[in-house]
């Protein structure tokens, strides 16, 4: 069963030309590996509450002290 997105772009792409045919299937080739990459969030939950809280505390601690500054000479 094909969906009507899918036909329509079965459709599109039969009207290019050779060459740009290719450049679609690279693209959607490009595509499939960016959705590929990752873990799923449901598969991290086993890591939850694993840093101790007291080092939590201080990753809490060193990024509100040194992400909220701004060096106004840094360029």
């Amino acid at each position: 069963m094909t969906t009507p997105v899918l036909t329509e772009i079965v459709e599109q792409v039969k009207t290019l030309p050779d060459r740009l045919q290719y450049q679609v299937l690279s693209f959607v080739r490009t595509l499939r590996t960016l959705t590929q990459n990752g873990t799923p969030g449901i598969e991290l939950l086993q890591f939850a509450g694993s840093i101790p809280a007291q080092d939590v505390k201080e990753i809490r601690q060193a990024i509100e002290t040194g992400c909220e500054q701004v060096d106004w000479n840094e360029w």
